[in-house]
């Protein structure tokens, strides 16, 4: 009876190492893939650029005389006359916050005018857009913020303490701009 005892007592002992290889193997082998290969995960997800460090805006009010940036997320588009890539742009945001769904009422879709002579007709075109005029002196202090280099194709995105953070080429997949509002939304605290 002692030698049936010590065979089943080694079949137990070699079902727990298999078991506790089984379980230590793919450990062993990530940590192999990380410190030996040098594999390394993708270091970001997001689809836009972000703005580092972020730049916090100056107070703006609106045309209608309404605080700018006050606790909600915007998308942001900066121009002087509405051309061919405004348009794509304006169509990007719209479609963007459209698709938002029940987070839509969490940002705003703002334009920052260099010269309000478009104005009248951007408000007309574009409902529940808010228009910023930035061709005064005052508007030169929020104009500076924004990073000038291909401007009229970036979207940019505002966070609720009125933090300039990213900046998204219009050019580019919509749904990416999509998926990063997404995400910093089911993020955020604030907004």
């Amino acid at each position: 009876m002692n030698a049936s005892a010590g065979k089943v007592r080694t079949r137990n002992l070699r079902t727990a190492l298999l078991i506790g290889a089984l379980f230590l193997l793919p450990l062993l082998a990530a940590f192999c893939m990380y410190y030996g290969l040098g594999y390394r995960p993708a270091r970001h997800t997001n689809h836009g650029e972000l703005i580092e460090p972020a730049r916090a805006l100056p107070a703006s009010a609106t045309l209608q005389g309404a605080p700018a940036f006050k606790r909600l997320w915007s998308l942001v588009y900066v121009g002087a006359h509405c051309d061919t890539p405004c348009e794509r742009s304006l169509y990007v945001m719209r479609q963007t916050h459209l698709a938002l769904n029940a987070d839509a009422d969490r940002v705003q879709r703002v334009y920052i005018a260099t010269d309000a002579q478009d104005a009248p007709a951007l408000a007309r075109d574009h409902p529940g857009l808010i228009l910023i005029d930035a061709s005064g002196a005052r508007g030169a202090n929020l104009l500076r913020q924004f990073p000038a280099e291909d401007r009229s194709h970036a979207i940019f995105i505002v966070d609720p303490l009125a933090n300039l953070m990213m900046r998204f080429d219009s050019r580019a997949d919509p749904k990416g701009l999509r998926e990063d509002l997404t995400k910093l939304l089911k993020l955020s605290h604030v907004g």
